[in-house]
């Protein structure tokens, strides 16, 4: 670690929410001194062009790994203070739950076209007090009403506004890249091509810029990997894979509480098409397990099974989004839900995301044995809940030389490289 007192040349590669969480608390870091120390996020397309604006946004707990959960938790809930993360990112405590379910098979007319409904559909009348009295029996909360009270099985609570919460992942993202510039970090467009690290220690990064197409080189004391699922075609000895993954997000026709679902949803057998979305439980029905995210404004965000049919391209720009994926999606959600049936679908897509292939299972934060060389990458789903914690680790690499925040010598790069 070079002398804070000296000139400093940290370059960030990977503009989604480890990037952005990194410049973010680089910037914040009680050593950091703008006049000394130049900051440069690059990204090869745009700022959470991957699946930091494109997930869930699900904060919990629970969630993993445990080391470093707690520390980041907290830092959403003070970012959110600071910088008013409620209007500005839809910062919330929700709900969280389990919903088991049987899907209503429905006509298909609703979401074909990216469109709401042709106001031809019947309400099923789940706010009557019988159908109320249903969801009660159920073990539903009151307020989380907008599920068809004849599909709903049984639910079960697995996080509370104490321990759980959410923000939009792609204004969250955005938010710490442009709170980072304001400090002084540097974005920079620009396709990564080299790591210059002869001598056991980073010397320069090469990349092409997206304008103009023309290499560049420009020093480096301090380089920052974190690429999520690219971190490999830039690092190669890193055991880190893709999975891509499908999502949808629906407006919804009427107000939707505030509720994170993970579903398992049995369809008849003549629901829809055959497909690997489904899986076979017994010849009457089949099996699904779509996550709802009601959001701010009452969108809902939903999502499917990761698939690895298509490998990963060159940038986030050259994801493919198979649309037969995402209309499952929506199929699945509104057989249990009239008000996304017949809301608006406001967009399909797909990301990929990254997976540590080892006995740890990541993510990946710390030195790698490169001297000024560290590596943040792996998160897995997590990457928006675990992004500040991970942002804040790297500054303290960085500028104290060690983790400080957080006990991971478990996350240690170094273990699998």
């Amino acid at each position: 670690m070079a002398s804070n007192s000296e000139q400093r040349e940290i370059v960030i590669i990977g503009g989604g929410i480890i990037g952005c969480s990194s410049a973010y608390f680089l910037t914040r870091h009680p050593s950091y001194d703008p006049s000394k120390h130049k900051i440069t996020l690059l990204e090869a397309s745009k700022i959470a062009g991957g699946a930091s604006g494109k997930a869930g946004g699900l904060l919990a707990l629970w969630a993993y790994p445990s080391n470093i959960v707690p520390l980041s938790y907290r830092l959403h809930a003070e970012l959110a203070a600071a910088h008013g993360g409620e209007e500005r990112w839809g910062y919330r405590r929700i709900h969280c739950g389990q919903l088991t379910a049987k899907g209503r098979i429905l006509e298909k007319t609703k979401h074909q076209n990216g469109n709401p409904g042709n106001g031809e559909s019947v309400s099923l009348g789940k706010r009557h007090k019988a159908a109320l009295g249903k969801l009660t029996a159920a073990g539903i909360p009151k307020d989380l009403d907008w599920v068809a009270a004849e599909s709903v099985r049984s639910y079960y609570e697995m996080g509370t506004p104490e321990n759980t919460a959410q923000v939009h992942p792609y204004q969250f993202t955005t938010s710490m890249a442009q709170l980072a510039q304001e400090k002084g970090a540097k974005i920079v467009l620009g396709f990564v091509e080299n790591i210059d690290r002869t001598g056991g220690a980073v010397k320069s990064v090469t990349y092409k810029d997206n304008e103009t197409s023309e290499s560049h080189t420009i020093p480096a004391t301090d380089v920052v990997i974190s690429a999520g699922p690219w971190t490999k075609s830039i690092y190669p000895p890193v055991p880190i894979s893709a999975m891509r993954a499908h999502s949808v997000t629906i407006k919804s026709s009427s107000p939707i509480s505030a509720y994170a679902l993970f579903t398992e949803i049995s369809l008849p057998p003549d629901f829809g098409r055959k497909d690997t979305f489904m899986k076979s439980k017994g010849s009457h029905s089949k099996e699904v397990t779509p996550e709802i995210y009601a959001r701010p404004g009452d969108e809902a965000y939903a999502c499917g099974e990761g698939d690895t049919l298509v490998p990963l391209p060159k940038t986030t720009a050259d994801v493919e989004t198979d649309q037969s994926r995402c209309q499952d999606i929506i199929d699945y959600v509104s057989s249990i839900s009239d008000e996304l049936r017949d809301g608006e679908v406001t967009a399909r897509q797909a990301c990929y995301l990254p997976n540590v292939q080892a006995a740890s299972r990541g993510p990946l934060i710390g030195e790698t044995g490169v001297k000024g060389l560290l590596m943040a990458a792996g998160h897995t789903c997590w990457g928006i809940q675990n992004g500040p914690g991970t942002g804040k680790l790297i500054s303290e690499f960085v500028f104290d030389g060690k983790a400080k925040s957080a006990n991971i010598g478990s996350l240690d790069p170094r273990k699998v490289l």
